[in-house]
């Protein structure tokens, strides 16, 4: 599904699993409130990934100077990248259904 601005809808069940990822802490330093972080690798740079491939991450570890979208610095001395990230919220995901 399309919205008017070309934009593609959220469906149902993605919408369940990013309420779903907003309930876990970040995936970097472990802090709450999140953001859903939407990996790039295998897409262009002005499309997102899926929704299932969401990532929490805290404000900073997101958006902030130090966080994925700035010097990354806070990942660097966690020896994190983003499929780390992702693999920890896939455990989460196990561990609490």
């Amino acid at each position: 599904m399309e919205r008017a601005d070309g934009a593609r809808s959220v469906t149902r069940a993605e919408r369940k699993h990013l309420d779903r990822l907003a309930t876990f802490p970040c995936a970097v330093c472990g802090t709450q409130p999140v953001q859903i972080h939407h990996p790039r690798a295998a897409v262009g740079m002005s499309q997102r990934a899926s929704h299932f491939l969401g990532i929490p991450l805290c404000p900073e570890c997101h958006q902030g100077q130090h966080g994925i979208h700035g010097d990354r610095s806070a990942w660097r001395l966690r020896k994190m990248d983003e499929w780390d990230a992702l693999a920890r919220v896939v455990e989460w995901m196990e561990l609490s259904t």
